[in-house]
């Protein structure tokens, strides 16, 4: 049984894996799979997540992408305000907020 990552760097590390552990949360493994370069992948789990973390999952997929409008949307729905940090940085607060 593989256990959630307590740090960043271990979320990191895991990367180097083909698969993000399946007993991960599914926000987690989103997150994962868009650390992974697997925007589709990562997207299809987010739209699906029911919460307020799933909509914030959802804002940084589409900021990403460059459809700020879309992004805004998501970012509201998330009770968050749109960043004025890197994406590389809100990745990590994404999952520092799940994983803390």
């Amino acid at each position: 049984m593989k256990i959630t990552p307590k740090t960043y760097q271990v979320f990191q590390e895991t990367l180097s894996l083909n698969q993000p552990p399946q007993d991960w949360p599914e926000a987690l493994r989103a997150l994962w799979y868009d650390a992974k370069g697997d925007w589709d992948a990562s997207h299809d789990i987010a739209q699906d997540i029911p919460s307020a973390i799933g909509s914030w999952i959802h804002a940084y997929l589409h900021r990403k992408e460059g459809d700020k409008w879309n992004a805004g949307y998501w970012y509201r729905q998330a009770g968050k305000s749109f960043p004025d940090y890197s994406l590389e940085e809100e990745l990590e607060v994404l999952v520092k907020a799940i994983i803390e």
